[in-house]
């Protein structure tokens, strides 16, 4: 009897706002959470995972990939599952919150992180003398086997937010430093999204397994950052071959218009800046298609209630199916990571 493959695969993205072990001092302006602070938290977190029940999740704002391995030890569904992690250098400038990925899926190899920006990317920042060529937030890569013959590329990211990036070399506190520091913000988060944009089009370039780059992108998906990511259109008859599109907007049985989710309740404003965005293999339009989008969810009712213990983000949550034709797909060419 050949083997069956899954057809089905819940993908998901997860910003748990600052976990960090008891006593662990991750801002300067915040406390560190107490041992029951702690034991609240990681039990929430490992409760939202049990409802999820995605086969794949992918997480920001980590601290400690430990803190994280407690989560999945209080789980039902998880305490088996695949992690991939990096904690934060504790020697950077700036103490940073990691990304991670857990799966009940295999990994196909190790897992990869990318700090430094590719294609030797850079840029200046006005006001400032430092140039810009690592990632605030370094990008996880894994490849997971859906089958024994079918893997897919997972990227993770955490994109610069919208705060204002003020620098040592700032004097004063007038409305003109204030405009500039959140200028900054915006061109790291644009140069990080050309860098994510050069590191999925790499891996897609280098052939036809499923791609899927997801996280908080601390934009929406109409943004220009957001757009970078996903890829200019500027070859019509070969639109699919190394775009991305926010799962979302292409999913088969939601409706989009007029279903809006959000992910973020900023200054009053519901926004959707956490994406789980594909490749042209998971576009039904493809030619090249070996599965679709069926809907996406967000699991956001914990912002409104502003729990301690909770996060700020909502989760989204992606239903892909793989056609039943793609369960013999031949044994494609392995790479590393």
């Amino acid at each position: 009897m050949g083997h069956i493959m899954q057809q089905e695969f819940r993908f998901a993205t997860f910003n748990v706002c600052n976990l960090a072990l008891p006593g662990m001092r991750f801002y300067d302006s915040l406390a560190p959470y107490t041992p029951e602070e702690y034991e609240s938290k990681i039990t929430w977190i490992a409760q939202q995972l049990d409802i999820l029940d995605a086969d794949v999740i992918g997480f920001q704002e980590i601290f400690s990939q430990a803190a994280l391995k407690d989560v999945l030890a209080r789980t039902k569904k998880y305490q088996h599952a695949h992690h991939a992690g990096i904690d934060p250098d504790p020697q950077a400038d700036r103490f940073t919150p990691s990304v991670a990925l857990v799966s009940r899926l295999p990994f196909a190899g190790a897992f990869s992180t990318h700090a430094e920006l590719p294609r030797k990317l850079s840029t200046a920042l006005p006001g400032m003398t430092d140039t810009v060529t690592r990632f605030t937030r370094p990008v996880l890569h894994a490849r997971i086997l859906l089958s024994d013959r079918l893997p897919a590329n997972v990227f993770v990211a955490h994109l610069k937010s919208k705060l204002p990036d003020c620098g040592s070399e700032d004097n004063g506190t007038d409305g003109s430093q204030a405009d500039i520091a959140v200028l900054r913000s915006l061109i790291r988060r644009g140069v990080e999204a050309l860098g994510l944009r050069y590191l999925a089009a790499d891996c897609m370039r280098n052939g036809c397994e499923p791609l899927l780059v997801m996280g908080d992108f601390n934009d929406v998906a109409s943004s220009v950052t957001t757009q970078i990511v996903l890829g200019v259109r500027d070859r019509a008859e070969n639109e699919f071959d190394d775009r991305l599109f926010d799962s979302y907007r292409i999913q088969s049985h939601g409706d989009p218009l007029h279903d809006p989710g959000y992910t973020h309740i900023h200054e009053g404003n519901y926004e959707t800046i956490d994406h789980i965005l594909v490749s042209g293999a998971l576009h039904p339009a493809s030619p090249s298609a070996i599965g679709e989008v069926l809907d996406v969810t967000y699991l956001n009712d914990h912002i409104a209630l502003k729990l301690p213990q909770a996060s700020d983000h909502g989760i989204v949550l992606a239903r892909i199916k793989i056609f039943e034709d793609a369960t013999g797909i031949v044994q494609l060419p392995t790479r590393s990571t």
